[in-house]
């Protein structure tokens, strides 16, 4: 007689009926986990500054994926256009069940060349957006007892690299504000994970891709020796939103080529 316990017929990584909201989500790693729900089933709310982008975006995933796609324009650092893209995805979607903060800027320089200017930018948009956006949806996940916060941080906020400190600051606090959030919110039915990825040839990556110090300390750095491809990032996404990872919640996941592991 077998001694195992029936197990629950769950499709764990089914994200139909679900809906989710994505920051930074008309290029780079923001669309590619966009198209990573829709293709697992969720119908999607995308976000960017520019709106003739972000709808161009969401309907090729609306055509490719044929699931509801939605663009939204969005400055993540002010308030009150934070507050009408919630009203904006509650309106068009029904609800926001994940919430995938992507939006990120980078500026690069050794910290006697940067203004103070620079490196409250690149705060204001990477933590205060992310802050923001988290801030802006806990309330109606905790009203219907469930809800999955993903927020992009990077290896950058697990190891340091020269010329980059404003965005190692600003990635580091994404990780702690991800764990703090974690324990805020658990009692509520809601997780809330980092992912970080490592050197995924991204627009931002651009202007480093053939550079010596790009080749030696960005991929270099990663026991692949290679840039990720955009679709990497999908399986992370997936996971963390599905039911998959029910009993995930302020974890940190690098997908990161091995670039942590030294």
């Amino acid at each position: 007689m077998s001694t195992h316990v029936p197990l629950p017929g769950i499709k764990q990584f089914d994200l139909t009926g679900r809906t989710a909201l994505i920051t930074g989500g008309s290029k780079g790693l923001g669309y590619a986990m966009a198209a990573g729900l829709a293709s697992a089933g969720a119908d999607v709310m995308l976000v960017s500054r520019k709106t003739a982008e972000v709808e161009a975006a969401a309907t090729a995933i609306a055509r490719e994926f044929g699931r509801k796609a939605v663009g939204h324009a969005c400055d993540v650092t002010l308030p009150e256009q934070v507050n009408a893209m919630i009203a904006a995805a509650n309106a068009q979607l029904g609800r926001v069940d994940i919430l995938i903060n992507s939006a990120g800027i980078n500026i690069r320089g050794p910290i006697a060349e940067l203004t103070p200017e620079q490196f409250s930018q690149v705060m204001t948009t990477n933590v205060t957006g992310t802050w923001l956006c988290c801030r802006a949806v806990v309330a109606g996940m905790r009203e219907r007892k469930w809800g999955r916060i993903v927020n992009l941080a990077s290896a950058l906020g697990l190891v340091g690299l020269a010329g980059r400190t404003p965005y190692t600051a600003s990635k580091g606090a994404v990780v702690q504000m991800t764990r703090t959030l974690a324990l805020e919110t658990a009692s509520d039915g809601i997780t809330a994970n980092a992912i970080c990825p490592g050197p995924f040839l991204t627009e931002m990556n651009l202007p480093i891709a053939d550079t010596e110090d790009g080749r030696k300390f960005v991929v270099g750095a990663t026991a692949l020796k290679r840039w990720a491809r955009l679709e990497e990032i999908q399986g992370a996404a997936i996971f963390l939103a599905s039911p998959a990872a029910s009993y995930v919640t302020g974890a940190v996941l690098a997908v990161d080529g091995g670039w942590t592991a030294q």
